[in-house]
């Protein structure tokens, strides 16, 4: 049975995303102790915000010697909500340019609406680009919800797992190993978020 260790650097939806994950399974926990993060099978990283200040809270806040571990060395699967998922890339050109965890190649960079509003708010389209457990039993291009103004631009498409369009096409879903991201929020996407959740902590 997986247990799930959700990380908090301040970001906000924290307690919504502990609540979603409540219903799936018992074993969960709010905590950035290494030792809830060395017992845990699954961790978690919602995020709010600015890019430059959440990679400042989470420098200060988290244990990154002992995330690096349990995430780098041990490969336990690791879900970037949002902002979670656009701070594992090498940088991002926030407010100024701030290096990220570069975790995966690439950087975050404002999103190209066009002539449609900044921050893209509201329910999308996900488009499958490649097979993953992370997306199965979600049907032909599920819909989730949004809230964001930058995106993550690869540097290795073969990261992308799937994309959205809003003004541009940006990728919306990514993995590297046992690294998933996803830039909507799974916790306000109803039964597409649940379906996700329930494939994340299947993941090994």
């Amino acid at each position: 049975m997986a247990s799930v260790c959700i990380l908090d650097y301040g970001s906000g939806n924290v307690k919504s995303v502990f609540n979603l994950l409540s219903t799936l399974i018992d074993d969960v926990i709010i905590s950035n102790e290494p030792a809830k993060i060395a017992n845990a099978s699954h961790i978690v990283l919602p995020g709010v915000g600015a890019f430059g200040t959440a990679m400042r809270k989470i420098r200060e806040t988290l244990p990154m010697d002992a995330l690096e571990q349990a995430v780098l060395t041990e490969k336990k699967p690791f879900l970037g909500i949002c902002v979670g998922m656009q701070v594992m890339a090498s940088r991002g050109m926030e407010f100024g340019e701030h290096p990220g965890l570069g975790w995966i190649a690439g950087s975050v960079e404002k999103l190209d609406v066009n002539d449609l509003p900044l921050p893209h708010v509201g329910w999308n389209n996900v488009i499958r680009k490649q097979a993953s457990p992370l997306l199965e039993g979600l049907g032909g291009d599920p819909d989730f919800y949004f809230v964001h103004s930058f995106v993550f631009n690869l540097e290795n498409p073969r990261h992308m797992l799937a994309s959205t369009s809003y003004g541009e096409e940006f990728c919306s879903v990514i993995q590297h190993e046992n690294l998933f991201g996803v830039q909507f929020h799974p916790e306000k996407s109803q039964r597409t978020g649940i379906k996700l959740m329930k494939n994340f902590l299947s993941t090994t």
